[in-house]
């Protein structure tokens, strides 16, 4: 096991110290209000040092979600073979909660990271950052579940279909998460949960009383 050298392990913190103030700043005074020469002097440094960390704020306003799409995308390529599709993007997203709150945890407190969901949320220019982050992880994952299923993604629709189904699902949940008054991780996954149990019902069934 390679051991980080003084300058690397300077380096790493000065990072999670520009994610940890930039977070803060973000979710507290507004991610349009915030500048980068804030953000810097927070930390005591430099914007010349901001920017060997980070391309601009949106890089790091997305820092930690980028870890956790990362590690989802993993964990649907890792899922066993004879899953379905559906059932593999599900068992990927709920078995992974406690992964990844790990993953959270070692770049900035979990609390945090929540409230930077709802400054997401809330901000247009983010929103639409996130929902076109959301887009070419959609199509990664699109093309993990055409490779698993031996078809062509750009010849058979369903691959594409399928995550666009799912991916709904987690916008939907995110969107209810966001504005209701349970503001924590648990509440999330049982939302999340909750919310794919009732894909096959919503797609199939009839919603019309008796």
């Amino acid at each position: 096991m390679e051991t980080e050298t003084l300058r690397e392990r300077k380096k790493r913190r000065t990072r999670e110290a520009l994610l940890l103030a930039a977070l803060e700043l973000f979710t507290t005074q507004g991610y349009e209000h915030t500048t980068v020469d804030e953000i810097a002097e927070a930390v005591d440094v430099s914007q010349r040092t901001f920017f060997r960390y980070f391309a601009g704020k949106e890089e790091a306003a997305f820092a930690v979600q980028e870890m956790t799409e990362e590690q989802y995308v993993a964990a649907v390529r890792a899922r066993p073979p004879h899953e379905a599709p559906m059932e593999a993007l599900r068992r990927a997203v709920l078995e992974g909660w406690e992964t990844i709150r790990e993953t959270v945890e070692s770049a900035v407190p979990v609390e945090l990271y929540l409230r930077m969901y709802r400054t997401i949320e809330s901000t247009p220019a983010l929103l639409a950052a996130h929902l076109r982050r959301s887009a070419a992880t959609e199509e990664t994952i699109a093309r993990i579940l055409a490779e698993r299923e031996g078809v062509d993604v750009d010849a058979d629709p369903r691959p594409r279909l399928m995550v666009a189904v799912f991916g709904g699902v987690i916008r939907v949940t995110e969107r209810q998460w966001s504005t209701g008054e349970d503001f924590s991780l648990e509440a999330i996954r049982a939302l999340t949960a909750s919310y794919l149990d009732q894909v096959g019902p919503a797609l199939t069934g009839n919603w019309r009383s008796a």
